[in-house]
Protein backbone atom coordinates (compact mmCIF):
# COMPACT_ATOMS: atom_id res chain seq x y z
CA UNK A 1 0.00 0.00 0.00
CA UNK A 2 1.15 3.76 -0.66
CA UNK A 3 3.77 4.76 1.92
CA UNK A 4 4.28 1.00 3.60
CA UNK A 5 8.00 -0.79 3.13
CA UNK A 6 7.94 -4.67 4.46
CA UNK A 7 10.89 -5.61 5.88
CA UNK A 8 13.15 -8.17 5.40
CA UNK A 9 11.72 -9.68 8.94
CA UNK A 10 8.29 -9.65 7.06
CA UNK A 11 6.32 -6.71 8.97
CA UNK A 12 4.95 -4.13 6.80
CA UNK A 13 5.82 -0.64 8.26
CA UNK A 14 5.45 2.91 7.80
CA UNK A 15 7.75 3.93 5.21
CA UNK A 16 9.63 6.51 7.30
CA UNK A 17 10.72 3.38 9.60
CA UNK A 18 13.40 2.53 7.23
CA UNK A 19 15.46 -0.88 7.55
CA UNK A 20 17.40 0.50 10.60
CA UNK A 21 16.76 -1.82 13.12
CA UNK A 22 16.89 0.89 15.88
CA UNK A 23 14.22 2.89 14.01
CA UNK A 24 12.56 -0.11 13.20
CA UNK A 25 11.75 -0.78 17.02
CA UNK A 26 11.38 3.02 17.83
CA UNK A 27 8.69 2.51 15.23
CA UNK A 28 6.89 -0.82 16.10
CA UNK A 29 7.82 -0.46 19.93
CA UNK A 30 7.42 3.36 21.02
CA UNK A 31 6.31 5.88 18.15
CA UNK A 32 1.99 6.78 18.88
CA UNK A 33 2.00 4.44 21.90
CA UNK A 34 0.07 6.60 24.38
CA UNK A 35 2.42 7.98 27.59
CA UNK A 36 1.07 9.40 30.54
CA UNK A 37 5.03 9.43 32.11
CA UNK A 38 5.84 13.33 32.96
CA UNK A 39 9.40 12.38 32.32
CA UNK A 40 9.37 10.67 29.38
CA UNK A 41 7.01 13.43 28.17
CA UNK A 42 9.34 15.95 29.14
CA UNK A 43 12.04 14.05 27.26
CA UNK A 44 9.80 13.84 24.15
CA UNK A 45 9.40 17.44 23.91
CA UNK A 46 13.21 18.22 24.78
CA UNK A 47 14.74 16.06 21.79
CA UNK A 48 11.84 17.00 19.25
CA UNK A 49 13.17 20.66 20.39
CA UNK A 50 16.97 19.41 19.65
CA UNK A 51 15.72 17.47 16.29
CA UNK A 52 14.70 20.59 14.70
CA UNK A 53 16.75 21.13 11.36
CA UNK A 54 18.00 17.38 11.90
CA UNK A 55 16.72 14.17 11.23
CA UNK A 56 15.27 12.07 14.17
CA UNK A 57 17.38 8.83 13.62
CA UNK A 58 20.29 11.28 14.41
CA UNK A 59 18.87 11.94 18.09
CA UNK A 60 17.41 8.63 18.32
CA UNK A 61 21.15 7.40 17.66
CA UNK A 62 21.95 10.21 20.77
CA UNK A 63 19.15 9.61 22.92
CA UNK A 64 21.32 7.83 25.76
CA UNK A 65 24.11 10.10 25.54
CA UNK A 66 21.34 12.27 25.93
CA UNK A 67 19.53 11.06 28.94
CA UNK A 68 22.87 10.55 30.59
CA UNK A 69 23.66 14.45 30.01
CA UNK A 70 20.49 15.75 31.12
CA UNK A 71 20.15 13.36 34.01
CA UNK A 72 17.35 10.96 32.54
CA UNK A 73 15.48 14.05 31.84
CA UNK A 74 14.33 14.22 35.87
CA UNK A 75 12.30 17.32 35.47
CA UNK A 76 13.53 18.66 39.33
CA UNK A 77 17.27 17.94 38.27
CA UNK A 78 17.48 19.69 35.37
CA UNK A 79 15.38 22.18 36.63
CA UNK A 80 18.62 23.02 38.92
CA UNK A 81 21.35 23.00 36.31
CA UNK A 82 23.55 26.04 36.26
CA UNK A 83 25.80 28.08 33.90
CA UNK A 84 28.37 25.34 34.72
CA UNK A 85 25.80 22.38 33.59
CA UNK A 86 25.18 25.10 30.62
CA UNK A 87 28.88 24.76 29.72
CA UNK A 88 29.56 21.09 30.50
CA UNK A 89 26.55 19.99 27.87
CA UNK A 90 28.05 22.83 25.54
CA UNK A 91 31.42 20.52 25.55
CA UNK A 92 29.58 16.98 25.43
CA UNK A 93 30.13 15.71 21.58
CA UNK A 94 28.04 12.72 22.80
CA UNK A 95 24.67 15.41 21.95
CA UNK A 96 23.57 18.40 19.51
CA UNK A 97 26.07 20.59 21.08
CA UNK A 98 23.77 24.14 20.66
CA UNK A 99 23.93 26.47 23.30
CA UNK A 100 19.74 27.72 22.53
CA UNK A 101 18.16 24.54 22.70
CA UNK A 102 20.19 23.55 25.98
CA UNK A 103 19.77 26.73 27.72
CA UNK A 104 15.99 26.23 25.87
CA UNK A 105 16.09 22.68 28.04
CA UNK A 106 16.53 23.94 31.13
CA UNK A 107 14.52 26.83 30.57
CA UNK A 108 11.71 24.20 29.84
CA UNK A 109 12.52 22.11 33.17
CA UNK A 110 11.46 25.23 35.15
CA UNK A 111 8.95 25.61 33.20
CA UNK A 112 7.43 22.20 33.49
CA UNK A 113 7.57 22.14 37.26
CA UNK A 114 5.26 25.81 36.83
CA UNK A 115 2.53 23.71 34.70
CA UNK A 116 2.85 20.20 37.11
CA UNK A 117 2.05 22.73 39.78
CA UNK A 118 -0.60 24.22 37.68
CA UNK A 119 -2.55 21.25 36.14
CA UNK A 120 -1.31 18.74 38.45
CA UNK A 121 0.92 17.34 35.72
CA UNK A 122 2.64 17.56 32.41
CA UNK A 123 0.50 14.61 31.31
CA UNK A 124 -2.61 16.45 32.28
CA UNK A 125 -2.28 19.44 30.69
CA UNK A 126 -0.95 17.88 27.51
CA UNK A 127 -3.61 15.18 27.22
CA UNK A 128 -5.96 17.84 27.04
CA UNK A 129 -4.88 18.51 23.76
CA UNK A 130 -5.77 15.32 22.30
CA UNK A 131 -7.72 15.55 19.16
CA UNK A 132 -11.31 14.60 18.78
CA UNK A 133 -11.45 11.01 17.47
CA UNK A 134 -14.23 12.11 15.16
CA UNK A 135 -12.12 14.58 13.47
CA UNK A 136 -9.20 11.91 12.42
CA UNK A 137 -10.00 10.32 8.81
CA UNK A 138 -10.85 6.22 9.33
CA UNK A 139 -8.42 5.11 7.16
CA UNK A 140 -4.48 7.27 7.43
CA UNK A 141 -2.71 7.20 4.47
CA UNK A 142 0.45 9.72 3.62
CA UNK A 143 -1.63 12.43 1.57
CA UNK A 144 -3.49 12.49 5.97
CA UNK A 145 -0.01 13.47 7.41
CA UNK A 146 0.33 16.80 8.30
CA UNK A 147 3.36 19.08 9.53
CA UNK A 148 1.02 20.53 12.10
CA UNK A 149 -2.36 20.51 13.19
CA UNK A 150 -5.33 22.95 15.46
CA UNK A 151 -4.48 20.68 18.45
CA UNK A 152 -0.29 21.03 17.76
CA UNK A 153 -1.09 24.81 17.17
CA UNK A 154 -2.86 25.33 20.53
CA UNK A 155 -0.54 22.99 22.82
CA UNK A 156 2.29 25.19 20.73
CA UNK A 157 0.97 28.63 21.86
CA UNK A 158 0.12 27.48 25.27
CA UNK A 159 3.67 26.25 26.08
CA UNK A 160 4.95 29.37 24.27
CA UNK A 161 2.85 31.94 26.57
CA UNK A 162 4.32 30.05 29.69
CA UNK A 163 7.49 30.31 28.43
CA UNK A 164 8.87 27.52 26.94
CA UNK A 165 11.20 27.40 23.79
CA UNK A 166 11.63 25.26 21.13
CA UNK A 167 7.71 24.32 21.15
CA UNK A 168 6.45 25.67 17.72
CA UNK A 169 3.12 24.00 16.34
CA UNK A 170 5.81 21.12 14.17
CA UNK A 171 7.76 20.50 16.31
CA UNK A 172 4.86 19.92 18.74
CA UNK A 173 3.25 17.87 16.35
CA UNK A 174 5.59 15.34 16.08
CA UNK A 175 5.47 15.21 19.58
CA UNK A 176 2.10 14.49 20.01
CA UNK A 177 2.66 11.73 17.04
CA UNK A 178 5.32 10.19 19.29
CA UNK A 179 3.39 10.13 22.50
CA UNK A 180 0.05 8.72 21.54
CA UNK A 181 -2.06 11.64 21.18
CA UNK A 182 -2.84 10.47 17.88
CA UNK A 183 -2.32 7.24 15.61
CA UNK A 184 -0.50 8.31 12.90
CA UNK A 185 0.36 4.68 11.74
CA UNK A 186 -0.27 4.75 7.96
CA UNK A 187 -3.32 2.16 6.78
CA UNK A 188 -1.26 -1.36 5.78
CA UNK A 189 1.06 -0.84 8.98
CA UNK A 190 1.30 -3.78 10.64
CA UNK A 191 1.54 -1.74 14.18
CA UNK A 192 -1.26 0.60 13.24
CA UNK A 193 -3.61 -2.15 14.89
CA UNK A 194 -1.84 -2.37 17.95
CA UNK A 195 -1.53 0.94 18.63
CA UNK A 196 -5.36 2.05 18.37
CA UNK A 197 -5.84 -1.05 20.97
CA UNK A 198 -3.48 0.25 23.41
CA UNK A 199 -5.24 3.81 23.28
CA UNK A 200 -8.60 2.00 23.61
CA UNK A 201 -7.57 0.94 27.27
CA UNK A 202 -5.17 4.04 28.14
CA UNK A 203 -6.49 5.83 30.97
CA UNK A 204 -6.23 9.57 30.02
CA UNK A 205 -4.78 11.34 32.54
CA UNK A 206 -7.08 14.49 34.36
Amino acid sequence: MDGIITGDDGVSRCFWAGHDPLYRRYHDEEWGRPVSDDRRLFEKLCLEGFQSGLAWITILKKRENFRAAFAGFDIPTVAAFTDEDVERLVGDAGIVRHRGKIVSTINNARRALELQQEAGSLAAFVWRFEPDPGSRPAVFTPKDILPKTVESTALSKELRKRGWGFVGPTTVYAFMQAMGLVNDHLEGCDIRDAVEKDRAVFVRPR
